[in-house]
């Protein structure tokens, strides 16, 4: 186990530099020049002198060589600090700090749903014996997974806002406002475990053990979350570690869509403005938050399948 744990870790940190190191690459090719958006102020870039632009190169280290920039980013950004924004001048983490507990909010409410809507769909449609009802439900991740979550969100504002009047169509303030982005945000990631928690559950009931029960008089529903959905549960419980970068990705838009201040708006606005520091500090937050996710359910794996542990301790040489 200890073993487990300490390749799961070296393999976190590679993740990170590796996001930090690959943002910083494709970022810093940019044709824009960050001297003269941070001179400009958000307005014409046309007004700035040179004298203005070489100076600001030359207080936030612009002018070094690239390798020189990139070594002393990384020791700051080990250190916490992710330089400031271009526009304001205020500090990314102090910028992410600030819109993160809505983004959270709106993330843990989507990762909720979607495991709650895609287990249901997967556990329905595996214990049903009605044939046009479990073809209806395997057919709705299909259906889950095409449609673009922009488009969803723009459907369930013209439905339950404009027309019903049941939900607001925008804002992040009290529980009504976060029902339809959480569902927009949570429907891909359900449907997503819809497939993947029902391919585990077919064929878990198809093995040996399952019709032993059932043959010795097992009730369908004893072997169904007694048996089936324990041994299914490892590639769910894998994906929804993943998950957890797309949701943030999802969030761009969602937040977008609804009006809604996090994370998502704070993106958007800094690759509009090409503020590349904010745009990386971003960056980072997506692989810190894939990451941890990621541990936990390593972590989490053992527990409902011991034989991954012992495959780890295998796969390492004597």
């Amino acid at each position: 186990m200890r073993t487990y744990l300490l390749r799961r870790l070296l393999q976190a940190v590679f993740v990170l530099w590796a996001a930090y190191t690959v943002s910083f690459g494709v970022l810093y090719m940019l044709p824009s020049d960050p001297a003269t958006i941070m001179a400009a102020g958000g307005g014409d870039a046309s007004t700035v002198t040179p004298e203005q632009t070489a100076a600001l190169r030359h207080q936030y280290g612009l002018d070094r060589p690239l390798a020189e920039q990139y070594g002393t980013r990384l020791l700051h950004a080990v250190h916490g600090d992710l330089g400031r924004s271009v526009q304001s001048g205020v500090p990314v983490t102090r910028m992410i700090s600030q819109a993160l507990p809505t983004t959270l909010q709106l993330a843990a409410a989507a990762l909720l749903l979607s495991v709650l809507l895609g287990g249901a769909v997967a556990l329905l449609a595996s214990w049903t014996r009605y044939g046009p009802l479990r073809q209806l439900l395997l057919s709705l991740p299909s259906l889950g997974v095409s449609a673009p979550t922009f488009w969803v969100g723009l459907v369930l504002v013209q439905l339950f806002s404009f027309r019903w009047h049941v939900f607001p169509a925008f804002g992040d303030q009290g529980f009504d406002a976060l029902v339809l982005p959480s569902v927009t945000l949570a429907l891909p990631g359900a449907a997503l475990i819809a497939q993947v928690f029902a391919k585990g559950l077919r064929t878990a009931l198809a093995e040996p053990y399952v019709q032993t029960a059932l043959a010795k008089g097992a009730g369908r529903g004893r072997v169904l979350f007694g048996h089936a959905v324990r041994n299914a549960s490892a590639a769910p419980l894998t994906l929804v570690g993943i998950m957890v970068g797309n949701l943030l990705a999802g969030a761009v838009v969602v937040e977008t869509v609804f009006a809604r201040a996090g994370i998502g708006r704070e993106t958007a606005a800094a690759v509009t403005a090409q503020d590349i520091p904010v745009v990386q500090g971003v960056v980072v937050l997506g692989a810190v938050a894939f990451v941890l996710t990621t541990l936990a359910v390593d972590l989490l794996l053992p527990l409902i399948d011991p034989r991954i542990t012992t495959t780890a301790r295998r796969a390492v040489p004597a």
